[in-house]
């Protein structure tokens, strides 16, 4: 071998000798990508599973509202009828005053309490009124609770006290919670007996979760 050969046969040599690892780190390489875009997707997934089903958000959100006291629309008093042996046959004549309307009276306490904190801390005051016209009510005044997902107002036979999972035991739900902050009402319906319910309640449906209860004595 002469010696341009020699020195070509060591230059090849030592290629070989430096690719062979950069190949074999390269293979490694490609080996472990499959693996991390499948924990990249895993975590993706968690995350969206998180904050879809436990809602950590809500936690620094609050839904506020500010409901004014329900009442019954107000009254209107008619037009007296003719006078006896006026007659029936001639027009009518054009009212010389409107109709009397009646500003209807204030709702009657049937029931009230103060919320104490469960779950989570949870403030203010649960009414139940009766409107003039029949109509129910359970009203929440200066009320505040933390936020969460599938929030309900229960009436529950089971006391603010009572045991946890009883709340929803034997209940009645009044509808989706409609702010976690302020004043709010909830219709009772009118074929509804409250004999036997013991208390309000603000329930997670998703975890089974009492936020707060407030007991429902007569007023």
């Amino acid at each position: 071998m002469t010696a341009p050969q020699r020195v070509a046969a060591s230059y090849l040599r030592g290629v070989k000798s430096l690719g062979a690892p950069t190949v074999a780190v390269d293979e490694k390489r490609r080996r472990r990508w499959p693996w991390i875009a499948g924990g990249a997707t895993a975590l993706t997934g968690l995350g969206v599973f998180v904050l879809i089903w436990f809602q950590p958000q809500k936690l620094w959100i609050d839904d506020r509202v500010d409901q004014a006291v329900p009442s019954a629309g107000p009254s209107v008093t008619p037009d007296p009828p003719p006078a006896a042996g006026e007659a029936q046959d001639a027009p009518a004549a054009a009212p010389t005053t409107a109709p009397q309307t009646t500003a209807p009276p204030p709702p009657i306490d049937l029931a009230n309490g103060t919320f104490v904190s469960l779950d989570h801390a949870t403030s203010g005051t649960a009414r139940v009124l009766r409107l003039a016209d029949g109509r129910r009510f359970v009203r929440f005044e200066g009320f505040e609770t933390e936020n969460g997902p599938d929030l309900f107002v229960y009436l529950s036979t089971n006391p603010a006290g009572g045991p946890e999972g009883a709340f929803d035991d034997t209940f009645h739900n009044l509808g989706r919670l409609v702010g976690n902050v302020g004043d709010q009402n909830y219709e009772i319906p009118a074929d509804l007996s409250l004999d036997g319910y013991a208390s309000v309640v603000v329930w997670c449906d998703r975890f089974d979760s009492a936020f707060g209860a407030a007991d429902l004595a007569a007023a």
